[in-house]
């Protein structure tokens, strides 16, 4: 399926050597990525706890490049000011815990200079973001998440590509995001559901040569908007 969007290919830095964060987004962003994806937990939300905004500001005085935040937490308008503050790029939310106030989480993170996105787990239908998407302040991207949130190691899920289709045919210019299980044996039938932004852990940090696989990932993207 053609689309009018841009590859961005987004390691995500859980699989990096958080004692050496720094040097591992210089790392990758020479090998070619576009963002660095920040996976914030909470422990509630989801099992695990990892990061928040101390590493982000952290991390932002080492780099330039765009942090995609993608928060697994329970509340995240708690986390809009200070997330913006320390320097991210991103900020997507979970559509499960946002039905309520995501006007005004939208017009939050905007307001703090941040691009609003909006995640769904696998168990979440994919009309539960029509709404965020065709409203007066719409969110930027939506990431479909191709594994449970929280957990490492898992498979990808090829059914959840139904979401990406679905969204691509409705939401031409859209960025659509995937996370979980992406790599060359995947990113085909991603690419050509209509992703666009594809996060990508111990496929692009596990590999011998990382930068020829955020290039595969890349081409892949490419082929399948020129294809259609």
């Amino acid at each position: 399926m053609a689309t009018q969007v841009e590859p961005k290919i987004a390691p995500s830095m859980l699989s990096s050597d958080f004692a050496n964060l720094a040097s591992e987004a210089d790392r990758m962003v020479n090998f070619g990525a576009d963002w660095l994806h920040m996976d914030i937990m909470d422990g509630h939300f989801v099992p695990n706890l990892t990061i928040g905004a101390p590493v982000i500001e952290s991390l932002r005085k080492h780099t330039k490049a765009y942090l995609d935040c993608h928060l697994m937490v329970t509340n995240p308008l708690d986390y809009v000011d200070q997330l913006g503050k320390a320097g991210a790029s991103g900020f997507t939310f979970h559509v499960e815990v946002s039905k309520d106030n995501w006007q005004e989480l939208v017009k939050r993170i905007k307001s703090k200079g941040m691009r609003p996105g909006v995640a769904l787990k696998p168990g979440t239908a994919v009309e539960e973001v029509y709404p965020l998407l065709e409203g007066e302040n719409p969110v930027e991207m939506v990431l479909v998440m191709t594994v449970e949130p929280g957990f490492g190691g898992q498979k990808f899920m090829p059914d959840m590509m139904d979401k990406v289709r679905t969204l691509r045919e409705k939401y031409p210019t859209l960025d659509i995001e995937v996370d979980g299980g992406l790599g060359p044996s995947t990113i085909d039938v991603a690419a050509a559901a209509g992703a666009n932004c594809i996060v990508a852990g111990s496929s692009v940090f596990g590999a011998q040569e990382p930068a020829q696989v955020i290039s595969l990932l890349r081409a892949s993207v490419n082929m399948a908007r020129i294809t259609g």
